[in-house]
Protein backbone atom coordinates (compact mmCIF):
# COMPACT_ATOMS: atom_id res chain seq x y z
CA UNK A 1 0.00 0.00 0.00
CA UNK A 2 2.82 2.34 0.62
CA UNK A 3 4.84 1.58 -1.87
CA UNK A 4 1.61 2.21 -4.66
CA UNK A 5 0.73 5.22 -2.77
CA UNK A 6 4.23 6.50 -3.46
CA UNK A 7 4.30 5.35 -6.94
CA UNK A 8 0.36 7.39 -7.32
CA UNK A 9 2.03 10.56 -5.94
CA UNK A 10 4.91 10.40 -8.56
CA UNK A 11 2.47 9.83 -11.08
CA UNK A 12 0.25 12.79 -10.16
CA UNK A 13 3.64 15.24 -9.81
CA UNK A 14 4.06 14.35 -13.62
CA UNK A 15 1.04 14.20 -14.50
CA UNK A 16 -0.34 17.63 -12.94
CA UNK A 17 3.18 19.02 -13.93
CA UNK A 18 2.67 18.50 -17.49
CA UNK A 19 -1.10 19.26 -17.73
CA UNK A 20 0.06 22.76 -16.49
CA UNK A 21 3.33 23.28 -18.67
CA UNK A 22 1.63 22.16 -22.18
CA UNK A 23 -2.03 23.85 -21.17
CA UNK A 24 0.16 27.32 -21.00
CA UNK A 25 2.22 26.15 -24.08
CA UNK A 26 -1.39 25.16 -26.11
CA UNK A 27 -3.24 28.36 -24.50
CA UNK A 28 -0.59 31.08 -26.11
CA UNK A 29 -0.28 29.13 -29.02
CA UNK A 30 -4.43 29.09 -29.58
CA UNK A 31 -4.37 32.99 -29.09
CA UNK A 32 -1.72 33.31 -31.58
CA UNK A 33 -2.98 31.04 -33.90
CA UNK A 34 -6.25 29.60 -33.52
CA UNK A 35 -7.20 26.00 -33.81
CA UNK A 36 -4.46 24.64 -35.43
CA UNK A 37 -2.79 20.96 -36.44
CA UNK A 38 0.34 21.71 -33.75
CA UNK A 39 -2.30 22.43 -30.85
CA UNK A 40 -3.86 18.68 -31.77
CA UNK A 41 -0.60 17.03 -31.83
CA UNK A 42 0.42 18.56 -28.47
CA UNK A 43 -2.83 17.36 -26.92
CA UNK A 44 -2.15 13.86 -28.10
CA UNK A 45 1.23 13.71 -26.84
CA UNK A 46 -0.59 14.85 -23.72
CA UNK A 47 -2.34 11.87 -23.66
CA UNK A 48 -0.07 9.49 -24.87
CA UNK A 49 2.31 10.90 -21.96
CA UNK A 50 -0.43 10.31 -19.40
CA UNK A 51 -0.64 6.49 -20.34
CA UNK A 52 2.87 5.90 -20.75
CA UNK A 53 2.98 7.00 -17.01
CA UNK A 54 0.84 5.11 -15.62
CA UNK A 55 1.98 2.03 -17.38
CA UNK A 56 5.53 2.55 -16.50
CA UNK A 57 4.92 4.03 -12.87
CA UNK A 58 1.66 2.77 -11.64
CA UNK A 59 1.62 -0.59 -13.52
CA UNK A 60 -2.03 0.65 -15.16
CA UNK A 61 -2.09 -0.86 -18.33
CA UNK A 62 -4.27 0.48 -21.28
CA UNK A 63 -6.68 -1.30 -23.73
CA UNK A 64 -8.80 0.28 -26.62
CA UNK A 65 -10.46 -1.62 -29.00
CA UNK A 66 -13.80 -1.04 -31.37
CA UNK A 67 -12.41 1.63 -33.24
CA UNK A 68 -14.26 0.29 -36.43
CA UNK A 69 -17.09 1.56 -34.63
CA UNK A 70 -16.37 4.95 -35.30
CA UNK A 71 -18.16 6.25 -38.46
CA UNK A 72 -16.48 8.62 -40.70
CA UNK A 73 -18.01 11.92 -40.73
CA UNK A 74 -19.43 13.65 -37.66
CA UNK A 75 -20.76 11.42 -34.66
CA UNK A 76 -21.18 11.80 -30.95
CA UNK A 77 -19.06 9.27 -29.12
CA UNK A 78 -21.04 9.11 -25.45
CA UNK A 79 -18.77 7.65 -22.62
CA UNK A 80 -19.09 6.00 -19.39
CA UNK A 81 -17.24 8.14 -17.27
CA UNK A 82 -15.28 6.89 -14.03
CA UNK A 83 -11.80 8.61 -14.04
CA UNK A 84 -9.61 10.91 -15.62
CA UNK A 85 -8.25 8.22 -17.74
CA UNK A 86 -11.72 8.25 -19.82
CA UNK A 87 -10.73 11.61 -21.17
CA UNK A 88 -7.50 11.07 -22.70
CA UNK A 89 -7.79 6.86 -23.58
CA UNK A 90 -9.72 7.47 -26.27
CA UNK A 91 -7.99 10.90 -27.76
CA UNK A 92 -5.92 8.58 -30.41
CA UNK A 93 -8.88 6.98 -32.00
CA UNK A 94 -11.09 10.18 -32.80
CA UNK A 95 -10.01 11.94 -36.09
CA UNK A 96 -10.65 15.43 -35.24
CA UNK A 97 -12.05 15.32 -31.54
CA UNK A 98 -14.26 18.09 -29.77
CA UNK A 99 -14.73 17.74 -25.95
CA UNK A 100 -17.95 18.52 -24.25
CA UNK A 101 -16.37 20.68 -21.17
CA UNK A 102 -18.48 22.79 -18.59
CA UNK A 103 -18.14 26.11 -18.70
CA UNK A 104 -16.20 26.65 -15.03
CA UNK A 105 -13.19 24.68 -16.47
CA UNK A 106 -13.04 27.13 -19.85
CA UNK A 107 -12.65 30.42 -17.78
CA UNK A 108 -9.20 29.01 -16.24
CA UNK A 109 -6.60 31.31 -17.89
CA UNK A 110 -4.78 29.14 -20.29
CA UNK A 111 -6.62 25.80 -19.96
CA UNK A 112 -9.59 27.17 -21.37
CA UNK A 113 -7.99 28.84 -24.45
CA UNK A 114 -6.35 25.93 -24.82
CA UNK A 115 -9.72 23.81 -24.75
CA UNK A 116 -11.14 26.60 -27.63
CA UNK A 117 -8.61 26.25 -29.54
CA UNK A 118 -8.86 22.13 -29.67
CA UNK A 119 -12.49 23.06 -30.32
CA UNK A 120 -14.47 21.88 -27.04
CA UNK A 121 -18.17 23.02 -26.89
CA UNK A 122 -18.92 25.39 -23.51
CA UNK A 123 -21.87 24.26 -21.88
CA UNK A 124 -23.13 26.11 -18.65
CA UNK A 125 -24.66 23.41 -16.49
CA UNK A 126 -26.14 26.52 -13.70
CA UNK A 127 -28.36 27.10 -16.84
CA UNK A 128 -29.76 23.67 -16.81
CA UNK A 129 -31.76 23.17 -20.29
CA UNK A 130 -31.45 26.53 -21.17
CA UNK A 131 -27.72 25.95 -22.23
CA UNK A 132 -28.96 23.23 -24.72
CA UNK A 133 -29.30 25.80 -27.69
CA UNK A 134 -26.37 27.36 -27.59
CA UNK A 135 -24.52 24.10 -27.08
CA UNK A 136 -26.46 22.85 -30.28
CA UNK A 137 -25.16 25.71 -31.99
CA UNK A 138 -21.44 25.26 -31.13
CA UNK A 139 -21.85 20.99 -31.83
CA UNK A 140 -23.29 21.74 -35.10
CA UNK A 141 -19.96 23.61 -35.86
CA UNK A 142 -18.04 20.98 -34.81
CA UNK A 143 -20.07 18.25 -36.53
CA UNK A 144 -19.65 19.82 -39.85
CA UNK A 145 -16.43 19.99 -39.80
CA UNK A 146 -16.19 15.90 -39.47
CA UNK A 147 -15.47 16.20 -35.78
CA UNK A 148 -16.22 13.39 -32.99
CA UNK A 149 -17.80 14.69 -29.97
CA UNK A 150 -17.26 13.63 -26.70
CA UNK A 151 -19.48 13.35 -23.98
CA UNK A 152 -19.75 11.96 -20.62
CA UNK A 153 -23.48 11.64 -20.40
CA UNK A 154 -23.76 11.16 -16.97
CA UNK A 155 -22.03 14.54 -16.38
CA UNK A 156 -19.44 13.35 -13.63
CA UNK A 157 -17.18 10.55 -12.79
CA UNK A 158 -19.07 7.46 -11.39
CA UNK A 159 -17.53 4.59 -9.28
CA UNK A 160 -17.62 1.68 -11.25
CA UNK A 161 -21.10 -1.03 -10.56
CA UNK A 162 -22.43 2.17 -9.00
CA UNK A 163 -26.21 2.41 -10.28
CA UNK A 164 -26.35 5.03 -13.23
CA UNK A 165 -27.44 8.76 -13.63
CA UNK A 166 -28.09 10.01 -17.15
CA UNK A 167 -28.86 13.25 -18.04
CA UNK A 168 -30.88 13.96 -20.60
CA UNK A 169 -28.57 16.50 -22.62
CA UNK A 170 -27.01 14.11 -24.75
CA UNK A 171 -31.13 12.55 -25.36
CA UNK A 172 -31.62 16.37 -26.48
CA UNK A 173 -28.69 16.61 -28.71
CA UNK A 174 -28.96 13.46 -30.29
CA UNK A 175 -32.98 14.10 -31.57
CA UNK A 176 -32.06 17.86 -32.44
CA UNK A 177 -29.02 16.80 -34.62
CA UNK A 178 -29.51 13.47 -36.23
CA UNK A 179 -26.41 12.12 -36.15
CA UNK A 180 -25.08 8.43 -35.10
CA UNK A 181 -24.75 8.31 -31.54
CA UNK A 182 -20.93 5.45 -30.25
CA UNK A 183 -21.45 4.18 -26.92
CA UNK A 184 -18.15 3.59 -25.35
CA UNK A 185 -18.29 1.11 -22.09
CA UNK A 186 -15.45 0.71 -19.56
CA UNK A 187 -13.83 -0.36 -16.39
CA UNK A 188 -11.31 2.25 -15.77
CA UNK A 189 -12.42 3.37 -12.17
CA UNK A 190 -11.25 -0.13 -10.59
CA UNK A 191 -7.65 0.90 -11.18
CA UNK A 192 -8.46 5.25 -10.79
CA UNK A 193 -10.89 5.58 -8.33
CA UNK A 194 -13.02 9.04 -8.98
CA UNK A 195 -11.39 10.25 -5.36
CA UNK A 196 -8.61 8.60 -5.27
CA UNK A 197 -5.55 9.62 -4.47
CA UNK A 198 -3.95 5.97 -4.67
CA UNK A 199 -3.96 4.44 -8.51
CA UNK A 200 -3.37 0.56 -8.82
CA UNK A 201 -1.91 -1.92 -11.54
CA UNK A 202 -4.51 -3.48 -13.69
CA UNK A 203 -6.06 -3.58 -17.27
CA UNK A 204 -8.35 -0.79 -17.64
CA UNK A 205 -10.55 -1.35 -21.10
CA UNK A 206 -12.40 0.66 -22.95
CA UNK A 207 -14.14 -0.29 -26.10
CA UNK A 208 -16.04 1.30 -28.56
CA UNK A 209 -19.87 -0.33 -29.15
CA UNK A 210 -21.60 -0.40 -32.49
CA UNK A 211 -23.10 2.98 -33.21
CA UNK A 212 -26.88 3.91 -32.24
CA UNK A 213 -28.14 4.89 -35.79
CA UNK A 214 -30.29 8.19 -35.86
CA UNK A 215 -34.25 8.58 -35.94
CA UNK A 216 -34.90 6.76 -32.54
CA UNK A 217 -37.42 8.68 -30.51
CA UNK A 218 -35.85 10.57 -27.38
CA UNK A 219 -36.80 7.82 -24.85
CA UNK A 220 -36.15 5.30 -27.01
CA UNK A 221 -32.74 6.22 -27.64
CA UNK A 222 -32.14 7.14 -23.72
CA UNK A 223 -32.94 3.89 -22.81
CA UNK A 224 -31.18 2.04 -25.37
CA UNK A 225 -27.80 3.83 -24.59
CA UNK A 226 -28.16 3.50 -20.75
CA UNK A 227 -28.46 -0.58 -21.51
CA UNK A 228 -25.90 -0.61 -24.43
CA UNK A 229 -22.95 1.40 -21.98
CA UNK A 230 -23.98 -0.08 -18.67
CA UNK A 231 -24.36 -3.79 -19.79
CA UNK A 232 -21.04 -3.50 -21.28
CA UNK A 233 -19.05 -1.74 -18.76
CA UNK A 234 -20.55 -3.97 -15.89
CA UNK A 235 -19.13 -7.07 -18.14
CA UNK A 236 -15.93 -5.27 -18.28
CA UNK A 237 -15.29 -4.93 -14.62
CA UNK A 238 -16.92 -8.78 -13.63
CA UNK A 239 -14.05 -9.49 -15.92
CA UNK A 240 -11.29 -7.40 -13.84
CA UNK A 241 -12.61 -8.69 -10.84
CA UNK A 242 -12.55 -12.68 -12.09
CA UNK A 243 -9.14 -11.96 -13.48
CA UNK A 244 -7.98 -10.76 -9.78
CA UNK A 245 -7.34 -6.76 -8.48
CA UNK A 246 -4.60 -5.74 -6.56
CA UNK A 247 -6.40 -2.85 -4.60
CA UNK A 248 -8.74 -3.64 -1.76
CA UNK A 249 -11.70 -4.24 -1.71
CA UNK A 250 -14.09 -1.70 -0.02
CA UNK A 251 -17.73 -3.01 1.99
CA UNK A 252 -19.59 -0.98 -0.75
CA UNK A 253 -17.36 -2.31 -4.14
CA UNK A 254 -17.92 -5.82 -2.64
CA UNK A 255 -21.37 -5.12 -2.78
CA UNK A 256 -21.84 -3.94 -6.23
CA UNK A 257 -19.68 -7.25 -7.16
CA UNK A 258 -22.08 -9.38 -6.02
CA UNK A 259 -25.53 -7.51 -7.56
CA UNK A 260 -23.55 -7.31 -10.73
CA UNK A 261 -22.45 -10.70 -10.52
CA UNK A 262 -26.51 -11.99 -9.65
CA UNK A 263 -27.73 -9.62 -12.87
CA UNK A 264 -25.24 -11.20 -15.11
CA UNK A 265 -26.08 -14.49 -14.27
CA UNK A 266 -29.57 -14.04 -14.45
CA UNK A 267 -29.01 -12.08 -17.81
CA UNK A 268 -26.95 -14.65 -19.05
CA UNK A 269 -29.73 -17.89 -17.88
CA UNK A 270 -32.52 -15.57 -19.73
CA UNK A 271 -30.33 -15.37 -22.61
CA UNK A 272 -29.97 -19.55 -22.70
Amino acid sequence: MVTQALRSALFYILFLGQTVILAIVLGILGLVCGRTGIGLAIARYWGNANLFFLRWIIGMRTEVSGAENIPPGGCIIASKHQSDWDVFAVLPFIERPAYIVKKELMRIPFFGWAARSLGCIEVDRAKGSEAIPDMLRQARVELAAGAGIIIFPEGTRRAPLAAPNYKYGLARMYVELGVPVVPVALNSGLFWGRNSLVLWPGRARAVFLPPIPAGLSLEEFQARLIETIETKSNVLALEAVKQGLTRPLTTELSERIAIAKQAEDGRQTTTY
